[in-house]
């Protein structure tokens, strides 16, 4: 099979398509031979070395997409060859055939596309973690949303709304603020700007009730955009490495600082499919918009990591197999 791998750590031009040994399947796992695979910030930090990786190279990076079941392992019941699935969290994805445990394979509903579910699983999975475990967003909270134009940007702006709240984006540009607004942010500010100083305005000097920061070097601002007793959700660090917390300044303030990742949330398979289904019926409502993704063949996968990299993109990254 292809795959796009890497054998060293480094930038975008260390990684590599080529044939490789095809996967193979245990007893409890599916074969999926994919049709679109989902890049996220994720897949940098590996392929930087900011993560530990098992195993030695070639490294595959990826761990999400859709496709079809090609082969079931013997001890699988419930999946059958040729049903469509999704998968948030499994490994190795940037290949043609990933090797997926059968409890995270997410059956796919025929109203749901490939592009759409590797475009919205592992990013909707997340927003809906953030707004309902991380924190839950409630009538007439005021959310700040970094990031408001990427792909779980645009997801938290729409179910903030949908959670009876107001959303408040950041952004880099006008063109991404723009995009923000069209998804439902009530106002959009540019980090090139005096954004504290704006949202404290915005919501008469208190502050907003939770910020989700994914930026990571921006959390000192985002604990001063707070309102007393506010809430700061931490879940990425495309910015860089945050400075670290003094936690008398949340004694004084009563703020508080939580941490988000997805692993912790998605612990079944029944987890994985309830969440999963709760996003389908959004998309299939009209009440969750997805944007179009943009596509890159996966022999192409450097020019997709160098568009990721560089902060440009808008939405979700898809590489074809």
């Amino acid at each position: 099979m292809k795959a796009l791998v890497f054998e060293q750590f480094g930038g975008p031009e260390v990684l590599l398509y080529k044939e490789i040994k095809d996967a193979s399947i245990g007893p409890d796992e599916v074969l999926v031979r994919t049709k679109a695979i989902g890049l996220n910030f994720a897949d940098i930090y590996r392929r930087r070395g900011n993560y530990h990786l098992a195993g030695q190279p070639p490294y595959i990076l990826g761990y999400e997409g859709a496709g079809i079941v090609e082969e079931i392992g013997s001890n699988v019941t419930e999946v059958k060859q040729g049903d469509r699935i999704a998968f948030a969290d499994v490994p190795y994805a940037n290949a043609e055939l990933v090797a997926v445990p059968f409890e995270k394979a997410i059956p796919l509903p025929e109203t749901i596309s490939f592009e759409t579910a590797a475009s919205i699983l592992l990013q909707g999975l997340t927003a809906h973690y953030l707004v309902h475990d991380s924190y839950q967003i409630k009538a007439g909270d005021t959310a700040l949303v970094h990031a408001a134009a990427g792909g779980v940007g645009q997801l938290l702006i729409q179910m903030a709304g949908l959670l009876g709240g107001k959303a408040v984006g950041l952004t880099s540009s006008f063109a991404k603020a723009d995009i923000a607004q069209k998804v439902g942010a009530k106002k959009v500010f540019l980090y090139s700007e005096n954004w504290v100083d704006q949202i404290m305005q915005e919501t008469n000097g208190a502050g907003a009730d939770v910020v989700f920061d994914s930026v990571g070097s921006t959390l000192s601002e985002s604990f001063a955009a707070t309102r007393v007793g506010g809430t700061v959700v931490f879940y990425g660090m495309a910015g860089g490495d945050p400075k670290p917390v003094d936690p008398r300044m949340l004694m004084d303030t009563s703020k508080t600082i939580t941490g988000g990742d997805l692993w912790n949330v998605l612990t079944s398979r029944t987890e994985r499919i309830n969440r999963s289904n709760q996003l389908f019926k959004w998309i299939e409502n009209g009440d969750l918009t997805v944007s179009t993704p943009m596509t890159f063949d996966l022999k192409d996968g450097k020019e997709a990591h160098e568009l990721l990299e560089s902060r440009k993109s808008a939405g979700k990254i898809l590489l074809i197999p």
